[in-house]
């Protein structure tokens, strides 16, 4: 299971973080976007706890090892997926302090991607 959920984790997170890096001003906008329209930030809540309780159901592994990292991930998108369910409107409003660190875009896509890259390696290789 750790194998498949690195396969199909790893790509989506280095491909997300390469957007980070290439292209910071076009994502913020679309963070800026994103903060302000509640139904949106619903929907991907109700998608992200989703996410997070399936991974959490079918993979919950704490081991010390690089099979944890996927755990860690699913109980974020479970957390982050309620906060957004429960409390939308303060998601924005975290939002809109978040995005006052616009410098901060390249160096937290640079930590992504050598998560995507560490999954995809335990993945693939």
């Amino acid at each position: 299971m750790s194998v498949w959920l690195a396969k199909l984790m790893g790509p989506i997170i280095l491909l997300l973080a390469l957007s980070m890096i290439w292209n910071p001003r076009g994502l913020l906008e679309i963070s800026r976007q994103f903060i302000v329209d509640r139904p949106l930030i619903l929907i991907s809540g109700v998608l992200a706890t989703l996410a997070g309780l399936s991974i959490v159901n079918l993979h919950n592994v704490w081991l010390w090892s690089w099979e944890v990292v996927i755990t860690l991930f699913g109980w974020a998108l479970l957390i982050g997926g309620s906060l957004r369910v429960l409390a939308p409107g303060l998601v924005g409003d975290l939002g809109e302090e978040m995005l006052k660190w616009e410098g901060v875009t390249r160096w937290v896509g640079c930590l992504w991607a050598l998560i995507g890259a560490y999954l995809t390696w335990n993945g693939y290789l």
